[in-house]
């Protein structure tokens, strides 16, 4: 299994703040299933500045690390960036970090509370760049809870989504866990992962996320997830399927 979304590296964000974290991540990970992880360490959030040489020299550390440690885990470059204009310039200027390094694919954080009125124009503009954006954990935007056709645009013109496997199972509350089910369910969102930043209170959750997904919808929707996480490190396009608009009827029926 993989997981594309984690703060795994030591020391830079809010995530593992030691390598002794970093290991005792690693190992709950593995107990989890998980096989490789994608670091995705915050850039541009406003706390954190992390930048693509900076970030591929920590994964390579942390893979030594592992491998003394026989730990079976394999950590894969990436980056979780906070939507900002001037993005594709320092993707330009090899500041921005694609997932795994050599796929298309790239991560866009939103604000929490809000969509930013550039969104739309900014991943149309990534799009014509030949990449592809994925926008994380949607379900936690306070803007797109209250109007989750913004999200279906945005997806319906190429984005892609991840949803958050503590979402799922809703240690962020009963609205954001419900809002993520919608997103499943009208087929907005394409990829499941952990976003971990340590093992207490933000950790994996995978098989619980992974066992709700099947009682809901199947394993094939298990399927589908896992697929796609791995078509991505591959950098082949991953499967969606059609959006659907959430009724403002349908959405408020599920509080």
């Amino acid at each position: 299994m993989i997981d594309i979304h984690c703060h795994i590296l030591p020391g830079i964000d809010d995530g593992a703040k030691t390598i002794q974290d970093s290991l005792e991540m690693a190992k709950l990970a593995v107990q989890e299933g998980i096989t490789s992880i994608i670091a995705t360490p915050h850039h541009k959030n406003g706390s954190y500045d992390n930048t693509k040489t900076d970030i591929l020299s920590k994964v390579k550390e942390l893979n030594e690390v592992l491998k003394n440690a026989f730990i079976p885990l394999t950590i894969l470059p990436g980056q979780e960036t906070r939507i900002y204009g001037e993005i594709l310039e320092d993707y330009e200027a090899g500041e921005i970090l694609p997932l795994n390094i050599s796929s298309t694919y790239l991560f866009i954080e939103l604000p929490s509370g809000h969509v930013p009125r550039y969104t739309e124009r900014l991943l149309y503009d990534v799009q014509n760049k030949g990449l592809t954006p994925i926008i994380v954990h949607p379900e936690r935007n306070q803007e797109l809870i209250q109007n989750p056709d913004i999200l279906y645009q945005l997806v319906k013109n190429g984005a892609l989504t991840q949803v958050t496997a503590s979402s799922l199972v809703g240690y962020f509350g009963k609205i954001i866990k419900k809002f993520s089910h919608q997103l499943i369910k009208a087929n907005l969102t394409h990829f499941v992962s952990s976003d971990a930043h340590n093992i207490t209170n933000r950790s994996f959750k995978i098989i619980e996320a992974l066992d709700e997904i099947e009682k809901q919808y199947g394993v094939d929707m298990i399927y589908f997830f896992q697929e796609n996480a791995e078509l991505l490190i591959q950098g082949h396009a991953v499967y969606k399927e059609v959006p659907e608009r959430i009724t403002k009827k349908k959405f408020l029926g599920l509080f």
